[in-house]
């Protein structure tokens, strides 16, 4: 393999990292279209009243969703997680930038007549080294971000379910329903903003940071065998 070739290919590796340094980050806005010409847009029609048939006794609709993204803790949430996702990001976008220096530097030099060939071909082998542990690491964080949610939200839930079970006793419900099977219920039977306001009582906030999945197992100490 000539060191053109391997220069070439280390500067490929890093363009194909692009993605994975920026994965978990936002997708960026598209550029603008050249402007149409102006229509008159048609009314929108007016919505359709829905007339509700009568309360169901001891029947309840709850809409989870609703519930943890209109309450504090879950808005809390939300803002930590793009908090952490931003420090992942910025840590990966700078070995990302460094790396894409080195391959730069090592295909210029690889087309100056009197380099040392040999360095430049140790560089450009140290350097796809370097790209391999790089793009372990951003699926490594990406799994960590997507660990410290999942366990956000599992906190959310623990948190929730004491809420709901007390709102499910205070409206005499014998059941309750997931707003998320079904199209429409009459609004009376949903108990969403009672568990809501249950929960921005209970707690509106609570300390996380990233998960780290790299951390070495702890081995339990072997036990002495007796004499």
């Amino acid at each position: 393999m000539t060191l053109q070739t391997t220069a070439t290919r280390a500067l490929g590796a890093v363009a194909i990292l692009a993605f994975a340094g920026t994965a978990m980050a936002q997708t960026p806005a598209p550029r603008p279209a050249a402007p149409a010409p102006v229509r008159t847009a048609a009314p929108a029609p007016a919505p359709t009243p829905v007339t509700h048939g009568p309360v169901l006794a001891n029947v309840c609709v709850y809409y989870n969703a609703r519930a943890v993204g209109s309450s504090s803790v879950g808005k809390f949430v939300e803002t930590r997680l793009e908090q952490i996702v931003k420090a992942v990001n910025a840590e990966l976008q700078t070995e990302e930038t460094s790396i894409q220096t080195e391959a730069k530097a090592i295909d210029a030099a690889s087309k100056t007549p009197t380099a040392d060939q040999t360095a430049l071909k140790k560089r450009a082998l140290d350097l796809d080294d370097r790209i391999g542990k790089f793009r372990a690491k951003a699926e490594l964080r990406q799994r960590e971000v997507q660990a410290t949610e999942q366990k956000a939200r599992q906190r959310i839930g623990q948190e929730m379910d004491s809420v709901i079970k007390q709102v499910y006793q205070q409206r005499a419900c014998s059941i309750v329903f997931a707003r998320e099977s079904f199209l429409i219920a009459n609004p009376a039977m949903d108990i969403t903003d009672a568990v809501t306001a249950g929960l921005n009582v209970k707690i509106q906030q609570f300390t996380f940071d990233r998960e780290r999945l790299d951390q070495p197992l702890a081995v339990p100490p072997v036990a002495a065998r007796p004499n």
